[in-house]
């Protein structure tokens, strides 16, 4: 058969019931046994049985002799690992730069957390004539940038020395650095205004995985004359948003 450059749309039926059975499970929380399957996914109980028997021999169910009922394999927890680092994190996080960007109307940014900084990995520029630039392999001052008090705020290396002063608004004090970061940990949230450049303000949330660690940070940033507090506020919820989405398959 010639390809065609397009995955194939035809289904198989048998398959598609398989899958609806584990939906159920993993919708249920709980232990089913073949009755209530069978109840929940519309299919009848013999054939919710063969599924059943077919599911267990492959690992991706348990069967539960006590009490005859059903629960998500041990294949599951693999098979969802092998997926995982497969993925390639900006691959999956640029539709939602790209909506993030659309939605504000300010640069959109995916940033990837280092041992000792953080720094851009993918960019999407806004569409205005005005407009921030951000720059693939940007390094962001961690005391300065929403992006850099996100990866702070989330365990990020402190830098050494003093912070340095770019502007007349950037947090050169120790103790106020320390009490924004604890600020910043518990709204979810960091921005920056006219902290890191006179004319730029940001916001920035943490891609957190499924264990609670720091797997990216999502960033929107402005001219600050553009970019208003009001509209930074507008942007957190997408921003939370489509950091939840990302955050839970990583």
């Amino acid at each position: 058969m010639a390809r065609t450059g397009r995955p194939a749309v035809r289904q198989v039926e048998s398959v598609q019931r398989a899958i609806s059975v584990l939906d159920v499970l993993a919708e249920a929380g709980a232990d089913l046994g073949t009755s209530e399957i069978a109840r929940r996914t519309g299919v009848n109980v013999s054939t919710v049985s063969r599924l059943l028997a077919t599911l267990v021999q492959g690992g991706l169910l348990q069967y539960v002799p006590a009490t005859g009922r059903y629960r998500m394999g041990v294949r599951i927890l693999q098979l969802a690992s092998a997926a995982r680092e497969s993925l390639d994190l900006r691959d999956l996080a640029r539709p939602h730069l790209e909506d993030l960007a659309a939605g504000t109307g300010e640069t959109a940014t995916l940033s990837m957390p280092g041992e000792h900084h953080v720094s851009t990995v993918d960019v999407v520029t806004s569409d205005a004539s005005v407009r921030s630039v951000a720059a693939i392999g940007f390094t962001s001052a961690p005391h300065a940038t929403a992006v850099g008090k996100v990866y702070l705020a989330w365990g990020g290396t402190r830098p050494d020395g003093d912070p340095v002063a770019f502007t007349e608004h950037t947090i050169t004090d120790p103790a106020l650095l320390e009490q924004e970061l604890r600020r910043i940990t518990e709204q979810g949230w960091a921005e920056a205004v006219r902290e890191r450049e006179p004319e730029l303000s940001a916001i920035a949330v943490p891609v957190l995985d499924s264990a609670g660690r720091l797997a990216a940070v999502l960033g929107v940033q402005g001219p600050s004359t553009r970019f208003t507090s009001e509209a930074m506020r507008a942007a957190v919820r997408l921003l939370r948003e489509r950091a939840g989405l990302i955050g839970s398959v990583v």
